[in-house]
């Protein structure tokens, strides 16, 4: 079993009643001094420790439990309270191994919809940008890739709000690589305009929000780079898209 297994069975190993095969599996990996359940069993004994100590032990006086036992109809027993207060114990450990675990696997699933509401929020940010742009009264388009059998093929929206480029036919970026798209000024050196990876299908839609020129761009460009990017192009163009303003 890997660690991932074993978890929620620390707590057991550390009373000394986990079953096995988990008992078995645990014990191989603290022999092995594996970091990850050397930490867990040290949190577990921690619990253990902490819950041993929670409600020190009370014996009642001989003479009120005999008085109590004799309320009730029964005869005195030889073995007290021990097996009582022992369950109660055993329950008090298996509330708080339960309520543990519950509030772990609560944590993990607040942080998971933290993250999906990020990506959602930044995906309609995205959307709204291009919109924006499509729908722009200065919006002007430059088509790239047809009449050419070969991939890629799109086109480029700019206006002075940003630009939005749509491609199809772009297969996905190699491991430690990804798309970098570049605006061209005319007469001037490529300005980055971000980063981007295309879809399993080949498909990306990628918008750089900023002001603006389309008078004074040259043409849109998109290159393969190294993931972190570059200050300049490193590679021959993917795709160019000349710009061509009425």
């Amino acid at each position: 079993m890997n660690c991932e297994e074993l978890r929620g069975h620390f707590e057991l190993f550390a009373m000394g009643v986990a079953e096995e095969p988990e008992r078995s599996e645990i014990r191989e990996h603290l022999d092995r001094g594996c970091e990850v359940c050397m930490g867990e069993m040290k949190r577990a004994r921690q619990l253990a420790a902490l819950l041993g100590g929670a409600a020190p032990p009370a014996a009642p006086s001989p003479r009120l439990r005999r008085r109590i036992l004799a309320a009730a109809g029964y005869e005195e027993r030889r073995f007290g309270l021990a097996p009582f207060l022992a369950a109660a114990a055993l329950l008090f450990l298996s509330a708080a191994f339960y309520f543990a675990t519950r509030e772990n696997s609560l944590v993990a699933e607040t942080v998971q919809l933290r993250q999906k509401l990020r990506d959602a929020t930044i995906r309609l940010t995205e959307l709204n940008e291009a919109f924006a742009i499509l729908n722009g009264a200065d919006t002007t388009v430059a088509s790239f890739g047809q009449g050419n059998p070969r991939p890629p093929q799109g086109k480029a929206f700019l206006t002075s709000r940003g630009v939005l480029l749509i491609v199809s036919n772009l297969p996905p970026a190699p491991g430690g690589k990804a798309y970098e798209m570049w605006v061209i000024p005319k007469g001037a050196k490529a300005v980055p305009a971000g980063m981007f990876q295309s879809d399993a299908d080949g498909s990306a839609v990628h918008v750089q929000p900023g002001p603006l020129d389309p008078h004074t761009t040259a043409a849109v460009a998109v290159t393969l780079e190294n993931q972190a990017g570059a200050p300049q192009p490193t590679s021959q163009p993917l795709i160019a898209a000349p710009v061509s303003v009425p």
